[in-house]
């Protein structure tokens, strides 16, 4: 899975993390649903950690397409609400 982090760049992320990625995700999206900005910001900063910790950096000039586009790590929880709603960021 490439997963694009808006303001940093792109990660290769192994098959392995795709799934817990997606279930952060949809407890993400519970927790914005339910006006738990507290909850939101611990789920997202494991979504970072998991993106950055085991994603593997792309080089500016290596070009492919992602799978999934994170929004900026300084997300503000207005901004999660319309981000974070329905299925998600990440397709199931």
């Amino acid at each position: 899975m490439i997963v694009r982090l808006s303001g940093e760049g792109q990660y290769e992320l192994p098959d392995a993390d795709a799934e817990r990625l997606n279930e952060l995700d949809n407890q993400a999206v519970a927790a914005v649903e339910a006006g738990d900005e507290e909850r939101f910001r611990e789920l997202w900063q494991q979504m970072l950690e998991i993106v950055r910790r085991d994603g593997r950096e792309l080089a500016d000039d290596e070009l492919v397409e992602s799978t999934v586009i994170l929004p900026p790590p300084d997300i503000t929880f207005q901004e999660a609400r319309a981000d974070f709603s329905g299925d998600g960021l990440i397709p199931d």
